[in-house]
């Protein structure tokens, strides 16, 4: 099985920055690369606040339920993005 994940070196530790689906004391192999040095892309930037908005969530909705809210949306969102990048 292979994850890709991030992570912050912490006090000499890596702490995910998600859950990991490893069993109590399961070995692992990492493999890490950092942003280039003086770059930090702004998609990181929203992942991370993104992901800090989902962990502070009581309750996270299912897969089914976000597909059922869109679904009640009249109009098509691909013609949203579609007039939003001709602005």
């Amino acid at each position: 099985m292979t994850q890709q994940v991030e992570a912050v070196y912490e006090h000499g530790v890596l702490r995910p920055l998600e859950p990991l689906t490893l069993a109590e004391s399961q070995r692992v192999k990492l493999t890490i690369s950092t942003p280039d040095a003086g770059r930090y892309p702004p998609d990181m930037e929203f992942l991370e606040w993104a992901r800090a908005e989902v962990a502070a969530m009581p309750r996270i909705p299912s897969l089914e339920e976000v597909q059922d809210i869109l679904s009640k949306i009249p109009e098509s969102l691909a013609d949203d993005f579609a007039a939003e990048r001709e602005e």
